[in-house]
């Protein structure tokens, strides 16, 4: 039987991996990732030659997750994503859930995670943190309006560039104009920024610019310690 890996990668730039990491993708035959053309990059940045890349993304993993396992029958396996570590907003917990029923070993190889990295970079209290994974397109006020449970936490989300302004007012008009926040922006990547400030002075910030690129982590507390 084979054992599943579930190996950090880059968030942007390439040399945050752990030789661990690059040891194990060296070593199996099979990685499953979700874009193969990432994937690649990282492979021949490193020149790790001679690998099958298995697309396992959302939806694709109801289809891809009894193949993998039968692949795990006789031989590892490599778990990637396109940034950071597999399962966070990712469909990978799946497939680490599938293995773990089967009685199949999973090792997971840490690595960088979009998640830590803007929080310890916002300035924002780290003692308790809440992350939401993807901020909802629907009914995001009422959404917030749940978070106030978490109202001594510091609350983490992805977002996209185009509707970070959006997301910046409904914040505004929830948790109130002074509410802190941090917007993290191309983590490690050549234009990283982390905007801080109250939510109205990050939203001026913002609308000052023609557009807003990049990935981008919402960060925000509502009572600071």
């Amino acid at each position: 039987m084979g054992k599943l890996y579930v190996v950090g990668t880059p968030i942007g730039n390439l040399k945050d991996i752990t030789f661990r990491a690059i040891e194990v993708l060296q070593s199996v035959n099979f990685i499953a990732c979700e874009d193969t053309r990432r994937t690649s990059i990282l492979l021949n940045h490193y020149k790790i030659e001679g690998k099958k890349l298995l697309s396992y993304y959302e939806p694709k993993e109801s289809v891809q997750v009894p193949k993998i396992i039968k692949l795990l029958e006789k031989e590892d396996v490599a778990l990637v994503t396109d940034a950071g570590m597999p399962s966070i907003s990712d469909p990978g917990y799946k497939l680490i859930r599938a293995c773990i029923e089967k009685g199949i070993p999973v090792e997971v190889i840490p690595g960088p995670s979009a998640v830590i990295t803007a929080l310890v970079g916002s300035g924002l209290p780290t003692d308790r943190f809440t992350f939401v994974g993807f901020l909802p397109k629907k009914g995001l006020n009422n959404f917030l309006e749940e978070l106030k449970a978490y109202k001594d936490s510091t609350i983490i989300a992805f977002e996209s560039p185009n509707r970070v302004l959006k997301s910046l007012e409904a914040i505004k008009e929830v948790y109130g104009d002074n509410t802190t926040v941090c917007i993290a922006r191309e983590l490690t990547k050549l234009h990283e920024e982390y905007i801080r400030g109250r939510v109205v002075e990050v939203l001026e910030e913002l609308n000052k610019r023609g557009e807003i690129k990049g990935e981008i982590v919402i960060l925000w507390r509502m009572v600071e310690d």
